[in-house]
């Protein structure tokens, strides 16, 4: 117990003297995503003080683009439909709709013999058959 008191005031300082006498809160990050490539552009160069680098603005390029939407997006419904009506067997439209594993099982069991393309059909015009990271871009 003796020790522990002893032990305790040094322990105390310690730990209190690693702490920085005033820590001034950081400044929150300025929007780039969802604005266009100038608007951020200017936003981050007023938030660092200066002019980006070259490795920044290509960042800024990217996150900003107008393509960096999600892997479904862009994906037809028709387009999806006419893959399974005119090759449902290979279940081409499965790998269009990014089902990839799904895909090769069709590939292999030529559609589940045209059953499991002709559901498929079905499912894609009532639109229960989706892109797996997202929706169409274009529905029927």
């Amino acid at each position: 117990m003796k020790r522990i008191l002893v032990l305790l005031p040094a322990l105390v300082i310690f730990l209190t003297s690693a702490i920085p006498p005033s820590v001034e809160p950081a400044k929150p990050l300025p929007q780039v995503i969802g604005v266009d490539y100038q608007t951020a552009k200017v936003n981050l160069e007023a938030y660092k003080g200066g002019k980006l680098s070259l490795k920044e603005k290509i960042g800024l390029k990217v996150a900003t683009s107008k393509n960096m939407q999600a892997e479904g997006a862009g994906k037809s419904q028709l387009a999806a439909f006419l893959l399974a009506l005119l090759i449902g067997a290979l279940g081409i439209h499965r790998f269009y709709l990014g089902y990839t594993t799904i895909g090769i099982i069709q590939l292999l069991t030529l559609g589940g013999l045209g059953i499991w393309a002709l559901i498929d059909m079905i499912l894609i015009l009532t639109g229960d058959l989706k892109p797996k990271d997202g929706d169409y871009a274009k529905k029927l």
